[in-house]
Order: structure tokens, then C-alpha cells, then sequence
């Protein structure tokens, strides 16, 4: 076997290669100079983010979330029945320092902000929902619910 022969090439049969024009801001291939490079470049943005803004602002119509209306069945809250939620009785309340709280002791007395028989207030979930009075059935502690306090603002919850 004999090598092939290289064939030879002649420069017409040759394409020449495309020239890529300047980067914008340059005289015929001269480095730009930073500035402007940088104003360039911020005008550029200024424009894509008027542009993108100018697109994305427009009305969105959505669907009525309003829920049930009033004497309407609502069948599905069935759906809700196995959901465990934090129930918490909160007898009373006190402020203390640092030094009160480490002098407790087995024998110590906490004074609380209300009175024996005032209400206690009772909350699902860390939302104060209703006020009950104390009971004892069986030998346990228990609640009676004697009020269910109104819907606060979002803005008050906390």
C-alpha cells in the first residue's frame, strides 16, 4: 500500500475566514474604553427592566375565593375531622427575672395575673379562640367553654 499524496490547495478554492465585527463602542477593533463600557451597559439594563416592567404590569382576573356563602353546605369540612391541633388552657400569666426563676424551689409560690375564678383563656393552635371556667370531673382538670371570642383582625393576631 503507497500513501496517498497530499493534494495541494490552491488559495482560490479557499473561503476567507468571516471577520467578526468590533464589540459596539470600538473603532475597528480598538479596546473600549471602560466608562463608556460601563454607561453602555447600564443604559442597556435600564432599558430591558422598563421594558420587562412595561410587559408585566397588566390586571390578573382571578376566580371568586370567596368560599361558602352563608346557608350553604359545606359537606367537605368532614375532610378536616382527623386534624390534630395544640389545645392549650392558659391559667394565668406573670413576668419574672432571671434571679426569680433560678430561687425556685419545690415549696415556691408563683403569683399569677388573675384571680381564683376568673376564666382561663384557651387556645387552638396559638390563637386565642374561647374563655372557659375551671372544673375537676373524675379527679382530672377540665374546662367548661362559657365564651368563644370574636375573630381578631390579622393584623392584632399574634
Amino acid at each position: 500500500m503507497t500513501d496517498p499524496k497530499p493534494e495541494s490547495v490552491n488559495q482560490n478554492d479557499v473561503e476567507p475566514s468571516p471577520q467578526s465585527d468590533p464589540p459596539p463602542g470600538t473603532a475597528g477593533g480598538a479596546s473600549p474604553d471602560p466608562a463608556d463600557a460601563i454607561q453602555d451597559a447600564a443604559a442597556q439594563v435600564d432599558r430591558l427592566a422598563e421594558e420587562a416592567g412595561a410587559a408585566a404590569a397588566h390586571p390578573v382576573d382571578l376566580p371568586d375565593f370567596s368560599g361558602a356563602e352563608a346557608g350553604e353546605d359545606v359537606s367537605n369540612i368532614g375532610l378536616l375531622g382527623d386534624v390534630d391541633l395544640d389545645v392549650r388552657i392558659e391559667l394565668g400569666r406573670t413576668r419574672m427575672l432571671v434571679d426569680d426563676v433560678l430561687r425556685l424551689s419545690p415549696e415556691s409560690v408563683v403569683e399569677l395575673d388573675k384571680a381564683a375564678g376568673d376564666p382561663v383563656d384557651i387556645y387552638v393552635n396559638g390563637r386565642h379562640v374561647a374563655r372557659g371556667e375551671v372544673l375537676v370531673l373524675n379527679e382530672n382538670f377540665c374546662v367548661r367553654v362559657s365564651e368563644i371570642v370574636g375573630r381578631m383582625p390579622e393584623t392584632d393576631a399574634g
